[in-house]
């Protein structure tokens, strides 16, 4: 071993393998390991640190141990039966907490760059044991909480948000810092991460006393999720599509008129004249200005779509083809989607921006200033931002950044950090993005995510209940669903009626409350596709008074959300949060992922089936809890059976807790 000491950490070189190990923050380390220089472009998540961490370092010629107050890192090299490779371990208070495992006895070792998929591809894999719980990794339709025993692909895909942060029950979170498509392998006495078209080892690794500690200094690590407005925390309406301005001041006039409170109403896709003229559709919105006025007189802010996608048929084509501002192919013409788009007899295909480029991003906020912003538009809807490629997989793919297969997964992020710096240079002091994708440190750009187009069922509500509080655990503390699924849904039909009834008591305790989809009768997709209707009164008498009963419910609930929202902001903790993130030393509460906390002080209990009346309902241990709807008390520990009539879910206040219900 060849080793270079610096005052945070230290550098190691193998044969042809660098590996540099330095503190990155209180009680975290970064590791980067890669062939011959580290001196490579940084698409990563992470930001600097503003206090470097010092480190003491002591070495011999085969073993390095590294101390940083309570943290140490060994590192030496093994044998391996005639091949030998270095072998890291990570230890806190003396007490190994992580360690690497190599992938054979022999060859290959615990990390390497090897000839694979698209050139090279990196390999990682760490010790585990069949008792550690892993949590996080973005959001998935699995319906598992804890990820242990599974294998995940790193790609964004439409429902399928990829965020590498693991939290683990044995102490640690482990950010995998490398943007590259893979897979993640949780296996029964190993963690094997794989990368693409990459030849960096770059992660993050975070110890501490508690999940909430490793959390919050996850936030600390890669960016502060900015102070959800008070105006976000209301109801937001939506549909498949209103087809103009007038529908949309009918549908606001007429909860205004109820008096119930809305706080966005959405003008959803092919609102332009071709997309990817990023502008409103003269004919449909003949004064947008004035139609943007009269919804802020009644308190409503209207929520805007963006595609990242350009039509040959747009204005801006040219442009945007010209000055190389579109995702580049490796073969072929550079169009990765088809779409039917407005005046269109078939779908045509269809380019993407390329959001890693900067100088793309400046010219598409330009668009959007000028034809958004500037006449009061200040909500915006990252659609299809994984970005929706068909066929689905960015081999092909040419970024400024990078090749698709090494830096795909951050064009969520970049997408959101350009509107973010736009609202920023224009004077705009909050942001907020809905997104359907999403990376690591992306909640710094004001960027909110839903679980993308789900299916109207109860399966699929069931699978939204783990999807949000692990995306929660990933770092993005404002999420949403399209309540009562999206593809598909009869309001008529009683048996729909009732999972939309329980799909929206859900909703209203999830950070954001927020109706959509495209409801029967379903014409097909393209310029004369409003979808059927989908406000709260078009699901018959009985499902508007309950629905009606939950946005007079939320109202009451966000004074409370809004200090949920300023802790998340603050300490990088999530409203919606796995029951373990506050009584982790429950082991019940690390096993029990159809509850969940909103905040310290409500426990709530979603209805996942029909016909159900009644639920048992495990209470945390450490506090006693009082039913929200009859004042009875129960106990920390127990469990017991509730009524669960169709106008409520079982939900529970902490005792002591003073949040106004």
């Amino acid at each position: 071993m060849n080793i270079d000491v610096h005052s945070t950490g230290f550098e190691v070189r193998h044969e042809h393998q660098l590996m540099r190990v330095e503190t990155w923050g209180p009680d975290a380390l970064r590791v980067r390991i890669s062939r011959h220089s580290l001196d490579k472009a940084d698409h990563g998540a992470l930001i600097d640190t503003p206090d470097p961490i010092p480190a003491t370092v002591t070495h011999t010629p085969d073993t390095i141990h590294m101390v940083a107050g309570d943290i140490a890192v060994d590192v030496r090299v093994d044998a391996g039966a005639g091949n030998p490779r270095l072998l890291t371990r990570f230890l806190r208070h003396d007490s190994v907490v992580l360690e690497e495992a190599p992938e054979h006895f022999w060859w290959p070792g615990a990390h390497g760059i090897y000839p694979g998929f698209g050139g090279t591809e990196v390999h990682q894999v760490f010790a585990s044991t069949p008792d550690e719980q892993l949590f996080g990794l973005g959001q998935h339709s699995h319906g598992h909480l804890d990820h242990k025993g599974l294998v995940l692909d790193l790609v964004q895909r439409n429902g399928e948000v990829s965020i590498p942060f693991t939290l683990s029950n044995k102490g640690y979170g482990l950010l995998w810092n490398n943007p590259a498509v893979g897979r993640v392998e949780f296996a029964k006495d190993f963690t094997r991460w794989v990368g693409h078209g990459t030849d960096l080892i770059d992660y993050w690794v975070c110890f501490g006393d508690s999940p909430a500690q490793i959390l919050s200094r996850y936030a600390d690590a890669v960016g502060h999720a900015p102070v959800l407005p008070h105006w976000a925390t209301g109801f937001w309406q939506s549909r498949l599509r209103y087809m103009s301005q007038d529908e949309i001041l009918e549908v606001a006039r007429k909860y205004h008129e109820l008096d119930l409170p809305l706080s966005v109403i959405v003008s959803d896709f092919i609102h332009w004249p071709a997309m990817g003229d990023f502008r409103f559709d003269e004919v449909e919105y003949p004064d947008p200005a004035a139609m943007i006025r009269e919804l802020d007189s009644m308190g409503t802010r209207l929520m805007v779509s963006v595609w990242p996608t350009v039509s040959t048929l747009s204005e801006n084509y040219e442009e945007f083809q010209r000055n190389g501002y579109l995702v580049g192919c490796e073969n072929g013409v550079e169009f990765h989607q088809k779409f039917k788009d407005k005046g269109m007899t078939t779908a045509m295909p269809m380019a993407f921006y390329d959001a890693t480029n900067p100088h793309a991003r400046a010219y598409l906020w330009d668009l959007i200033q000028r034809n958004y912003h500037d006449l009061g538009v200040r909500v915006f809807w990252l659609d299809a931002c994984e970005p929706e490629l068909n066929p689905g997989h960015p081999n092909n793919l040419s970024y400024y950044a990078g090749s698709g297969l090494a830096v795909n997964n951050t064009y969520p992020r970049d997408n959101a950090k350009g509107f973010y710096e736009g609202m920023q240079k224009s004077g705009t002091p909050e942001t907020v993005l809905l997104c359907r994708s999403a990376w690591a440190g992306q909640a710094r750009y004001g960027a909110a995510v839903w679980s993308g187009d789900i299916a109207p069922t109860w399966e699929a509500l069931r699978t939204q209940v783990t999807a949000g509080q692990s995306i929660a655990v990933s770092g993005i503390p404002w999420w949403t669903s399209d309540i009562g699924g999206f593809h598909g849904g009869d309001p008529t039909d009683p048996d729909y009626q009732e999972l939309f009834i329980r799909w929206f008591e859900f909703g209203t305790f999830c950070p954001l409350f927020r109706l959509h989809g495209h409801r029967e009768p379903r014409e097909a997709e393209g310029s004369v596709s409003p979808g059927g209707p989908n406000e709260i009164w078009s699901y018959g008498e009985q499902a508007f008074e309950i629905a009606a009963d939950h946005i007079r419910l939320r109202e009451k609930l966000r004074p409370y959300i809004d200090d949920l929202m300023r802790e998340a902001s603050e300490q990088g903790i999530p409203p919606m949060r796995p029951l373990f993130l506050n009584y982790p030393g429950d082991p019940q509460a690390w096993n029990t992922p159809m509850e969940f906390l909103l905040g310290s002080d409500l426990l709530v209990c979603p209805v996942l089936e029909a016909g159900t009346t009644s639920l048992e309902v495990y209470f945390p241990a450490g506090d006693s809890w009082r039913d929200l709807a009859t004042g009875l008390i129960y106990e920390g520990g127990d469990r017991a059976t509730v009524d669960a009539p169709l106008e409520r879910i079982p939900t529970f206040v902490r005792e002591g807790a003073t949040i106004g219900l």
